[in-house]
């Protein structure tokens, strides 16, 4: 329920938008102040940038849902379901930091949130593991985003990410459990592939770019969603 819960609100959030275009008009008014490392295109920066966020934000239930999956099939729900439930309630339930937007800019905010907690419990369990959790790489998507959203606020958000993974993390002993070890055995043999075929895949087009000292970042490459 939870999951339609979330896509029910960024529904709403898209027909709010499409009504108002209160996310375009911020953007429209933003243009010139946001970070040079982010690369708009010259034709319609602001509409990319409004289908960018939308297409960033509808990730994250299809995220959460097939998390959920992969974690039941590994037997990790006493490991996952709490960091899973936060990232579902940053939707649902968001701290009051984000109260002050509206519409696809709250959303912006939550599936931030939503991203980086799962960044970031992905990047730790591949340290204990040596395999991902989830097989998506959403760290220039989300460094995108950090840059719209902007400082102190985006800086605001991950110190709110970084305080529910320290709360959550605390469950290592999974990782010495004989069901876990042999699920690890089974993914180190094929590269994830299995896992992959439960993630619906998206090529995007979106003509979104980072260019950091020199390395140009393209957000157009294959993500999982």
């Amino acid at each position: 329920m939870s999951i339609t819960a979330i896509r029910e609100t960024i529904g709403l959030a898209i027909q709010h938008e499409e009504k108002t275009h209160h996310l375009a008009s911020l953007f429209e008014s933003e243009i010139d102040s946001i970070h040079m490392a982010v690369q708009l295109p010259e034709q319609n920066p602001v509409g990319s940038l409004v289908e960018f966020v939308i297409a960033y934000i509808k990730r994250v239930p299809n995220f959460l849902e097939a998390a959920r999956n992969i974690t039941q099939t590994a037997k990790l729900e006493y490991y996952a379901d709490p960091i899973l439930n936060v990232a579902e309630e940053f939707f649902l339930k968001p701290p009051e930091m984000v109260s002050c937007h509206v519409g696809l800019n709250e959303l912006m905010d939550e599936a931030y949130l939503a991203h980086r907690l799962l960044e970031e419990v992905n990047d730790r369990f591949m340290v204990k593991s040596g395999i991902p959790l989830v097989s998506n790489n959403m760290t220039h998507s989300n460094l995108i985003i950090h840059n719209l959203i902007g400082e102190p606020f985006a800086n605001q958000l991950e110190e709110a990410v970084q305080c529910a993974v320290d709360s959550l993390l605390i469950k290592s002993h999974v990782y010495d459990s004989e069901t876990f070890k042999a699920y690890l055995d089974s993914h180190r043999g094929d590269h994830w592939k299995q896992e992959l075929k439960k993630w619906p895949c998206l090529t995007d087009e979106l003509s979104i770019h980072l260019h950091f000292s020199g390395l140009d970042y393209d957000y157009s490459d294959r993500t999982y969603s």
